[in-house]
């Protein structure tokens, strides 16, 4: 007996390999159905048994009319019948172009202090004048030397350079004093560290020479005094007691 052997690189190509060749020869068969209700009721009952072969993604939205879509695509769009939407897929939605994302516009010249500092510059020229803004411009200021020390760690950064370029970014509207110190701004709310520490850190020597100390108060020379619970007399002591307790056996 002969046997005819038929190798998957003999057959049609699979358009979707997902869905199995089986799925592809039902969508061949419902191309041959002239009548367009039938073919609609054939594909109908393709959709029902892809679900069923897939039921994990029976929660996606408009997943009919995304399979839909498939059947059309693995038929060539040559079908006749309309999906339940009323639109016939096109070739041509197979592959759409994504819009193109607008990017904000920055200036490139001063990029490394970020398109916040000219949120806040824009902010700070519609202000009314008075001390508010002025504090604003003095904080937007010492934040640009933040930011311009940042990106250039091994250069002095000086106050010049701020604001020279806060004055440009803002089209000359925000101007620095020039006797004005920006670093001034940012050590103004820092705590001061006390070096010395003698306030926070406890007097140990008194606590060792308080007699309530269970320890035992220490001499000035070191050693703890022999009235202490755990001195030197607490051996002398217990030598004393191990002797009557002996004297105590012999008799």
């Amino acid at each position: 007996m002969d046997f005819k052997m038929q190798y998957n690189s003999q057959l049609e190509e699979l358009i979707m390999p997902e869905y199995g060749r089986n799925v592809q020869q039902l969508i061949r068969e419902a191309q041959k159905i002239e009548n367009e209700a039938q073919q609609r009721a054939y594909c109908d009952e393709i959709v029902i048994l892809i679900q069923q072969l897939y039921p994990q993604s029976k929660n996606i939205e408009d997943y009919r009319e995304k399979l839909w879509k498939h059947i059309y695509r693995i038929s060539k769009y040559q079908l006749k019948a309309l999906p339940p939407s009323g639109e016939r897929p096109k070739p041509e939605d197979e592959r759409k172009k994504p819009e193109l994302v607008p990017y904000p516009a920055t200036t490139s010249r001063f990029r490394h202090y970020g398109n916040n500092i000219v949120l806040l510059i824009k902010k700070a020229v519609t202000m009314e004048d008075g001390p508010i803004k002025s504090g604003f411009v003095h904080t937007i200021g010492s934040y640009m030397k933040l930011a311009y020390r940042t990106w250039n760690r091994e250069h002095f950064v000086s106050d010049e350079i701020i604001k020279g370029d806060l004055a440009t970014l803002s089209g000359g509207k925000l101007n620095l004093d020039d006797h004005f110190d920006i670093d001034s701004l940012s050590n103004n709310g820092r705590p001061k560290n006390n070096m010395s520490g003698s306030n926070n850190r406890p007097n140990l020597n008194n606590n060792r020479n308080n007699p309530n100390n269970p320890n035992g108060p220490r001499n000035n020379n070191g050693p703890r005094n022999n009235n202490g619970p755990n001195g030197p007399n607490r051996n002398n002591n217990n030598n004393n007691n191990n002797n009557n307790n002996n004297n105590r056996r012999r008799k």
